[in-house]
């Protein structure tokens, strides 16, 4: 050890020991605890991130009715759209119903309805078949297994003609739908938004052919031309349908005379005959000079119309004939023939 000048050394110290920086149990629970909450609250950030995005891709399936709910069958009323089925009492007691209800009792509904919400509840759009299934299960049962239905909930963002399409397109696909049912929906559908049938066919049944849109615009005008006289429209045959309807459009001063016909027609077959007679006759004539059109004049007496030609008196009134005694009716006819011969 170096000295100085006065003859001795530094002085030397004892080393101070380091103080241990070990925290004691308060420290390291604190510690932990810091340590969890950074760890939970980094967690809960990322699930609420995901909740948010969960959310969002919800109400957009939501949106474009990708979720199926459970809807009490007795919030669903199904005459906001008119069925393409003109005889659905006959549908609804058929035995492709009772099919779909052993299905349905055995398996549950496997397919939903498409319904769109109204206020005080919803109407249906899609699967008029299922939920009747339902309904009369329900009734049958009791068995609240069918008193909801699963259904997938339109937002209603369309118009009343994107409704119908979808209505038609299901059945269109799934069904074997006559012409004069197809026709019908065009009709109705066209009364509603105030256009022409023929010309609505084409935006109702675009997915079809061009050449079965002109089979339903020839049905269309059947059936606007017949109305309540062509008393079985679902059993025309297409071919007939379409002739007759040439016929019509090419002579139309014949279609009175075919009404009066077809009114006097108690079954399906008797229908076909007269329209086949009808179309048949058209071809025959169809070089022949045009018939001279027949004299016909209306009247009226009281609240009655009467419409006047050649072997045919019509009596429009609001009188329900068919709830006066025959007897009556019969005495009145035959003092309106007496009354002629006089």
């Amino acid at each position: 050890m170096s000295r100085n000048k006065f003859g001795f050394g530094p002085i030397e110290t004892p080393e101070t020991p380091k103080r241990k920086r070990n925290p004691g149990p308060m420290g390291t629970a604190v510690r932990e605890a810091a340590g969890a909450m950074a760890e939970s609250t980094e967690s809960l950030v990322e699930q609420r991130r995901q909740n948010a995005a969960d959310a969002k891709e919800w109400r957009r399936a939501q949106g474009e009715g990708r979720v199926l709910v459970e809807l009490p069958i007795g919030d669903i009323s199904t005459d906001a759209l008119p069925r393409d089925r003109l005889d659905l009492d006959a549908v609804a007691a058929s035995d492709e119903m009772e099919e779909l209800k052993t299905s349905i009792r055995e398996r549950g509904q496997k397919e939903p309805i498409e319904v769109f919400a109204v206020e005080g509840g919803y109407q249906l759009k899609k699967g008029w078949r299922r939920l009747t299934a339902l309904r009369q299960l329900h009734a049958e049962t009791g068995d609240d297994r069918y008193a909801r239905a699963v259904a997938r909930v339109d937002a209603g963002q369309g118009s009343r003609i994107d409704l119908y399409i979808d209505m038609v397109e299901e059945n269109v696909i799934r069904e074997d739908l006559s012409f004069a049912e197809m026709a019908q929906v065009a009709i109705i559908a066209a009364r509603e938004e105030g256009q022409g049938a023929a010309e609505l066919v084409s935006r109702i049944y675009a997915s079809l052919h061009k050449m079965k849109r002109s089979y339903i615009r020839s049905f269309v005008f059947l059936l606007e031309e017949l109305g309540e006289t062509l008393h079985f429209p679902k059993a025309v045959p297409r071919n007939l349908g379409v002739e007759v309807a040439r016929r019509l459009q090419a002579s139309p001063d014949e279609a009175e005379g075919l009404r009066a016909e077809l009114a006097r027609a108690t079954s399906a077959e008797e229908q076909a005959g007269v329209l086949r007679r009808f179309a048949e006759g058209g071809a025959r004539n169809a070089k022949k000079a045009p018939a001279p059109k027949s004299v016909k004049y209306e009247f009226h007496v009281g609240q009655s119309k009467v419409t006047a030609r050649k072997g045919e008196c019509r009596i429009l009134s609001e009188v329900d004939f068919s709830s006066v005694d025959r007897t009556r009716l019969q005495r009145a006819v035959e003092a309106f023939e007496a009354a002629l011969k006089s």
